[in-house]
């Protein structure tokens, strides 16, 4: 199926929440009367919304309560206490501001969850600016509109075809699996999508440029996944998901032709230790801090290792890590040992042995969670133990690459191949081989 005309999207903000507050700037329309801007509260009370004003008069309580802008363009909403980042190194709350309709519903007995349901090309305009900074060159701007399109459009097309409801009857996507009360969250487990706040004339004119645009492959929307950092390889995308892999996902060296050190695979030890321990020339090998404060996010600019980093832990630290994690009590670590890795690198099956218990763990997002009180940055690194007391490491170091799992395009050496010069063309068919862009509504 190909989407003919712009489909209307929900995009689930807050879920399970006591009580929002927020504040609306313009009028909205509740149950068919307008109400005036400022400040409100919604409260989860016995299985319903209990909706109230700035001077705690309720205004309206149901299983869902919907507020729609009188002026789509003009008015916008101010959500407060959104977190970003979950599970993440750089987790926080923030208040953000979005346009179109918001619905609070109390889907189960948990607490209310806010939807935010609006127009695919009004929700990209967020996307992009909320993944890099709207700073980033015009072409960047242009190709990340391009897959974050076809990302979100390949999703709901194999929700359609697994026999999930195209649509509900008001024409808003639904998705009965991984988020069953909407079709994407507005984080990084989807897309992060942060509101208007950082919206600029130029990523306007990026989306404006590409309208409905998509890449295309065997007659089929790509799933153009993307990640923070490649690290100098690409991925392939069975390391990370499911055991499927897509012609336009081929693992690629990130640099051009004349450049390549390390050509894919590196999933050998030994090529592995050599590839994670270089510094090989890279489009995402950016060392000029001014380029990464003008394509980052500030909180991603908080953190400066991108494409080699380090991290050392204790002994006492990784058996608790791994007890919380895994819930599995290892005793003393002996070895972590990487038992298969992917074309880039990255670890996708992991055995931990200790004095008490052996476990492998599998895939790459697995094995980032159980060794960090958040993620590391990528599975792609070595393993170096210190000394030894009594036959176990007093503690262990990862050496690693790249940041996130690495499939499809990197966002930091896409971002510093159109600093370069090179075109949104020419970014999408470096990292999607073979896809061809296809101008679908």
């Amino acid at each position: 199926m190909i989407f003919h005309t712009e489909p209307l999207i929900s995009v689930g903000l807050i879920e399970n929440a006591a009580q929002i507050d927020f504040e609306l700037q313009g009028d909205y329309m509740l149950d068919g009367r307008a109400v005036p801007e400022g400040c409100y509260r919604a409260v989860y009370a016995a299985g319903v919304v209990a909706l109230s004003d700035g001077s705690s008069r309720e205004l309206i309580r149901g299983r869902q309560v919907c507020l729609n802008p009188v002026a789509l363009q003009d008015n916008y909403f101010t959500l407060h206490n959104v977190a970003i980042g979950h599970e993440f190194h750089w987790e926080r709350l923030q208040s953000q501001r979005f346009r179109g309709e918001l619905a609070f519903a109390a889907f189960g007995h948990e607490g209310i969850t806010a939807v935010n349901r609006i127009g695919l090309e009004a929700y990209l305009e967020s996307v992009i600016c909320s993944e890099m900074s709207p700073e980033s060159d015009g072409e960047f701007l242009k190709a990340h509109c391009i897959i974050s399109r076809s990302w979100l459009l390949a999703q709901l097309e194999l929700k359609r075809a697994a026999g999930v409801p195209a649509s509900s009857p008001d024409g808003v996507f639904t998705d009965a699996a991984t988020h069953k009360n909407f079709d994407v969250c507005n984080d990084d487990h989807c897309q992060r999508y942060h509101g208007i706040g950082r919206v600029n004339p130029a990523a306007q004119h990026a989306l404006a440029a590409t309208r409905g645009q998509v890449l295309m492959s065997d007659g089929e929307i790509c799933d153009t996944r993307f990640s923070k950092c490649c690290g100098g390889i690409s991925e392939r995308f069975s390391t990370c998901w499911q055991d499927a892999d897509f012609a336009y996902l081929k693992p690629v060296a990130d640099c051009a032709p004349g450049s390549v050190v390390f050509c894919p695979p590196v999933s050998a030890e030994a090529d592995a230790r050599r590839f994670i321990l270089a510094d090989p020339p890279a489009f995402c090998n950016v060392t000029d801090p001014g380029l990464l404060a003008r394509v980052l996010p500030d909180f991603d600019f908080e953190t400066q290792q991108f494409f080699r980093w380090s991290v050392t832990l204790s002994q006492s630290e990784l058996q608790g890590l791994l007890l919380n994690k895994t819930g599995i009590d290892f005793g003393g670590i002996k070895s972590l040992s990487p038992l298969a890795r992917g074309d880039s690198g990255r670890i996708y099956e992991l055995k931990i042995t200790g004095t008490k218990a052996e476990k492998s763990i599998s895939k790459e997002l697995a094995i980032r969670r159980a060794l960090s009180p958040s993620h590391l940055y990528s599975s792609a690194f070595i393993v170096e133990s210190s000394a030894e007391k009594d036959g176990i490491p007093e503690a262990f170091t990862l050496r690693g690459a790249g940041w996130g799992h690495g499939v499809g395009l990197c966002q930091i050496g896409a971002a510093a191949m159109a600093a370069q010069g090179y075109g949104c063309s020419a970014i999408l068919a470096h990292y999607f081989r073979g896809a061809a862009l296809k101008t679908i509504y």
